[in-house]
């Protein structure tokens, strides 16, 4: 024993200057260690990172990789709720503050094109049935007392609609997409990290159903569609009624300031600031001074983007969020990123919907707003209304989100 004891207290030290030195050496001479710079050792154990295959493997991370179409969205404290004078008599989005963490969403609704690339891989790599699956309603343009047969035909794939929203989707396809982008989008960067490359030269078994790793540093978190607080903080945009320290000078009843419809600046003065339903059939004014310049939907990009740099965020279509819907969930949520993912607090028992009392159930999904057929009202964000996640209309379509990862705020 007394033998042993000598030996170990050298072979401590001997350890010691051993972590001591990579520990100073791995952080360029000194500083704490990061995720952007972890050092060239663990700084709990001293062991090595990096070393031949058994080793434990950091890879190299310089920040969330910029998806595509997406725009930062700075969390913070806001009051979400409806500003509106509640004709219906919902009372069901009353004002309540809570915070919300930085996430990123798609500046444009998710487009024709957009989905007809989609439906083109699903074919090429998916059954027949999910393909099928896959295709809008586009039936959803006919009326029985209205000539709107072009549109059934021709929305969807005519060249000239290709940047126009895509309708007809319900919540589970938009869901569908959502995965599906997450796969292509996540498989390009492994591609262009080499990824691929370095498993087949290492004979590496390559991730199944495109599953990359998280830890490899290159890849995204995945898209989904985003919570009702999300959708509504973002079209709120008070980041640009920003005054000084932690003031906000207003809050808003659309997407932009004061509660006019139209511009009040520059060259595009007297112009509609979104695209939506006048009165009782004006759906885009008179020949020769068309008011917003679309009867139906628009090109994605119309109209000036809100603070966050968001296009058509009211108007045009409404858009499905993630959130069941429930008349009373303000009094329910969380106070920090909240979202009502089923009937926690608030089972679909209590609705009667068996008995035809009531459609409110653990299927309908809230959707937000308004739509070019929809008067100005339905465009305030705080307003809600919800369908059946199975059904779909031509006024709802929908756009990404996705979470903001390795940060705190």
């Amino acid at each position: 024993m007394k033998k042993f004891v000598p030996y170990l207290n050298a072979s401590a030290i001997l350890v010691g200057l051993t972590i001591g030195i990579s520990s100073c050496g791995s952080l360029g001479g000194g500083g704490h260690a990061t995720s952007h710079n972890p050092g060239e050792a663990s700084t709990a154990t001293g062991l090595a990172f990096n070393e031949e295959e058994s080793g434990f493997q950091v890879n190299d991370f310089r920040g969330q990789p910029d998806g595509p179409n997406l725009r930062f969205i700075e969390g913070g404290r806001t009051i979400l709720g409806s500003f509106e004078e509640d004709v219906a008599n919902q009372s069901d989005n009353h004002e309540r503050t809570v915070t919300v963490a930085s996430f990123y969403m798609d500046e444009t609704e998710v487009a024709n094109i957009h989905w007809l690339e989609y439906l083109h891989y699903v074919r090429l790599d998916s059954s027949r049935e999910f393909y099928e699956s896959a295709l809008p309603d586009t039936t959803v343009w006919a009326k029985n007392l209205a000539y709107n047969d072009p549109y059934v035909d021709h929305y969807l794939r005519y060249p000239g609609f290709r940047f126009f929203p895509v309708v007809g989707v319900t919540w589970k396809q938009a869901q569908d997409y959502c995965t599906w982008r997450s796969i292509v989008v996540n498989q390009k960067l492994a591609e262009d990290a080499g990824y691929y490359d370095e498993a087949i030269e290492a004979e590496a078994d390559l991730p199944s159903a495109g599953r990359i790793p998280l830890e490899s540093g290159f890849v995204l978190p995945n898209y989904r569609l985003p919570t009702e607080a999300e959708w509504e903080y973002a079209a709120l945009a008070l980041i640009g009624t920003q005054w000084l320290d932690e003031n906000q000078t207003h809050s808003r009843l659309y997407p932009w300031d004061g509660h006019a419809l139209r511009n009040p600046y520059g060259k595009q003065l007297g112009t509609f600031l979104a695209n939506f339903k006048r009165g009782r059939g004006d759906y885009a004014g008179i020949a020769g001074k068309l008011n917003d310049g679309a009867m139906i939907t628009t090109y994605i990009y119309d109209y000036p983007p809100n603070d966050f740099g968001l296009y058509n965020m009211a108007g045009n279509v409404n858009e499905w969020v993630q959130d069941v819907y429930r008349p009373l969930s303000y009094q329910d949520f969380d106070d920090l990123n909240p979202v009502r993912r089923d009937g926690f607090l608030d089972e679909e028992d209590g609705y009667d919907f068996a008995n035809y009392n009531s459609l409110i159930n653990d299927r309908v999904r809230v959707y937000k707003g308004g739509s070019w057929a929809d008067v100005a009202y339905w465009m305030s964000p705080g307003q809600r209304r919800y369908l059946e996640e199975d059904s779909a209309t031509s006024t709802i379509g929908f756009r990404c989100a996705m979470i903001r990862a390795g940060t705190n705020y």
